[in-house]
């Protein structure tokens, strides 16, 4: 068993930390009696600390982003990977190969968890001069858990069809911070069902207002609920209502970087205190070899990871996004800089340029590519030189659908979204098939409604739990 550990004054603060349902079968684990000289969080202050843990917090899984087509490897930096790397990367049925412990599982469940064990200790709203901070923490915690249940799903379980599609499983729902319960796998309405419900409650009880533009944005306010659940029904490719909660978001907060006004020569152009960034978060594990080794940006591994020159070259000369995004060489020897996270660790939360291409691509599947196009067009004029961008015109929804997409793809590149995208475009006929060539055979492909889009459940957690393989995995 491990602890985690916070420090109050002259006050230790310690919570048993477990990979939930892992162990929620294990009868030696259930047997054992708790220490008695652990204490778990009971003031509103200690819930903050928990939430606050950005450790544990503030962190996206990177298998998705792995399996993309927006890089390739050299193949020396390949055979520096370890096998769950290299599976990924070739898209390959069996990932982990037995190996347990898995990061892109594990913690995003230690983040329910956490979350959990402040929703299970706040207890009765009061009525007091503490009922704003009691609100702040039942939003932060139901957002939590609606963000990791999430970023779960778009791995585990298989892209959303439609509500009565309840063959099709989702991931295991913890909603206590109990262990004594075996996990489950809902059904994939349920799945989705929840992650909404956890962030309508949200969004009721978060701060309306953002922290400074000097805060880092690691805590929730109403405005991230609102485009969490953009992303999420964008996800569930419905439309109409991913348009509403993007416009929802913009009304509120719509703030651009003139990337005009950055310096381009910089090692990491944009900084963690960006005006773009609603909440703030990064890939999980380390910045060489633990999932977001594209984002790498020392030693041989830095030149090893190369960006996909389709993508390169798919940015105008004018275009500041490929100066301020990439080390851009020539189209197979460019890769990526830092991101909005501030580092070199690629971002994984929240920010405006993605709710301006949510709502137009919203509205161009509503035939309203005359506001698509505005849209389009007030974010590329903050990414294009200074009077150079000519602006898009186009005469049709699917003209202007095309233009959306693929300015989807060159603004929002390594920051956790294009699995999705894959699984939905493709769900609907856009008939992309990523292709690899490694080690001298150019034969890994990714088909269109392939079963891999969908990855394993790690091995541990079949076997501990009995709970149902994905199949062809």
């Amino acid at each position: 068993m491990g602890f985690f550990s916070l420090h109050r004054g002259n006050r230790l603060v310690a919570l048993l930390l477990l990979p939930v349902f892992l162990q929620a079968c294990h009868k030696n684990f259930l047997d054992a009696k708790p220490s008695t000289t652990l204490s778990v969080p009971t003031t509103l202050s200690e819930f903050q600390a928990l939430l606050d843990n950005n450790a544990v917090f503030n962190q996206v899984p990177t298998l998705g982003e792995a399996s993309c087509d927006d890089y390739f490897f050299t193949q020396n930096a390949y055979q520096s990977l370890d096998i769950r790397q290299q599976n990924a990367f070739l898209w390959q049925p069996d990932v982990f190969e037995g190996q347990g412990n898995q990061l892109d599982w594990n913690a995003p469940y230690k983040q329910v968890f956490y979350a959990n064990v402040v929703l299970d200790g706040l207890g009765n709203r009061p009525e007091a001069d503490s009922v704003s901070q009691w609100d702040a923490l039942e939003g932060g915690a139901l957002f939590a858990r609606a963000f990791a249940f999430y970023n779960l799903s778009q791995l585990f379980a298989p892209m959303y069809g439609t509500v009565a599609d309840t063959a099709h499983l989702g991931i295991p729902l913890r909603l206590h911070s109990e262990i004594s319960s075996v996990s489950t796998r809902s059904t994939l309405p349920q799945t989705y069902q929840q992650i909404i419900k956890d962030l309508d409650s949200a969004e009721a009880f978060l701060p309306v207002m953002l922290p400074s533009n000097n805060a880092s944005r690691n805590r929730p306010v109403r405005v991230a609920a609102q485009a969490l659940l953009a992303r999420v029904y964008l996800s569930m490719r419905n439309y109409p209502l991913a348009r509403a909660y993007a416009d929802s978001a913009l009304q509120f907060y719509d703030s651009l970087i003139d990337y005009n006004n950055l310096d381009t020569m910089a090692g990491i152009p944009v900084g963690i205190r960006n005006s773009e960034t609603i909440y703030q978060a990064n890939f999980l594990g380390s910045n060489q070899f633990s999932g977001n080794y594209f984002c790498a940006i020392a030693g041989g591994f830095y030149s090893g990871t190369r960006i996909d020159s389709s993508l390169i070259s798919s940015y105008d000369p004018n275009d500041l996004r490929r100066v301020v995004y990439y080390h851009y060489k020539s189209n197979d020897s460019s890769y990526l800089k830092g991101s909005y996270t501030g580092t070199n660790y690629c971002f994984g939360g929240l920010a405006t340029d993605e709710l301006y291409l949510i709502r137009a691509e919203c509205a161009a599947r509503a035939q309203d590519f005359g506001s698509a196009m505005n849209d389009v067009n007030k974010l590329l004029a903050a990414r294009w030189r200074s009077r150079s961008f000519p602006g898009y015109t186009v005469t049709s929804w699917q003209e202007a659908l095309d233009t959306v997409l693929l300015e989807r793809r060159k603004e929002l590149a390594f920051r956790g979204l294009r699995w999705t995208d894959l699984r939905r475009l493709n769900y609907e006929g856009a008939n992309i098939v990523p292709t690899r060539n490694q080690g001298g055979f150019s034969g890994y492909k990714l088909d269109t409604g392939s079963v891999l889009y969908t990855l394993p459940i790690p091995p541990d957690v079949i076997n501990l739990t009995g709970m149902a393989q994905n199949p062809g995995r």
